[in-house]
C-alpha cells in the first residue's frame, strides 16, 4: 500500500518497530556489554534464554512492522499484544530492576514514555483504522 494510505503516524511506528526488531535479533551478540541483554517480564535475559527470547520477539516485531506497513489485520492484535507486554514489562522492571539500573532516573522516564507511547499509539491507531486493514 502507498505510504498516503497508511499515514505518517503507521509508518513512523512501522519503521520504528523494525529498528527495536534489529535490535532485539542483535540482544545475544550484547554488543554494547551484558547491559545490552534483552528484558523479558521484568528481568534482564542472560546464557540461553536471552539467545531465545531477544531473537523470537525481534521476529515478532519484524512481522508486527511488515503488517503495519502493509495495513494487514494481523497487526492489530499483535499491537495490543505487544503494548500489553510493554507496559507488563515496565512494570516489573520498575520492581525488579537492581539498585544500579536506576541511575539515571530521567532516561527511565523518557524510555518508559516513549516504550508506551508508541507501543500503546500504534495499537490505538490501527484499531481506530480496522476498516482499512486488508
Amino acid at each position: 500500500m502507498a505510504a498516503r494510505e497508511r499515514g505518517t503516524a503507521l509508518t513512523v511506528f512501522a519503521i520504528l518497530f523494525g529498528i527495536l526488531a534489529i535490535s532485539n535479533l542483535l540482544k545475544p551478540l550484547q554488543l554494547f556489554g551484558t547491559q545490552t541483554a534483552f528484558v523479558f517480564l521484568g528481568a534482564r535475559m542472560s546464557g540461553v534464554a536471552n539467545m531465545i527470547l531477544g531473537p523470537l520477539f525481534g521476529i515478532f516485531l519484524l512481522v508486527y512492522a511488515y503488517g503495519i506497513w502493509n495495513m494487514r489485520r494481523f497487526a492489530m492484535p499483535m499491537g495490543h499484544a505487544y503494548a500489553t507486554y510493554v507496559l507488563l514489562n515496565l512494570a516489573l522492571w520498575s520492581l525488579r530492576a537492581p539498585p544500579d539500573a536506576t541511575t539515571n532516573p530521567i532516561f527511565g522516564l523518557v524510555y518508559a514514555a516513549v516504550a508506551i507511547g508508541v507501543s500503546l499509539g500504534a495499537a490505538i491507531l490501527l484499531t481506530q483504522r480496522k476498516a482499512e486493514l486488508s
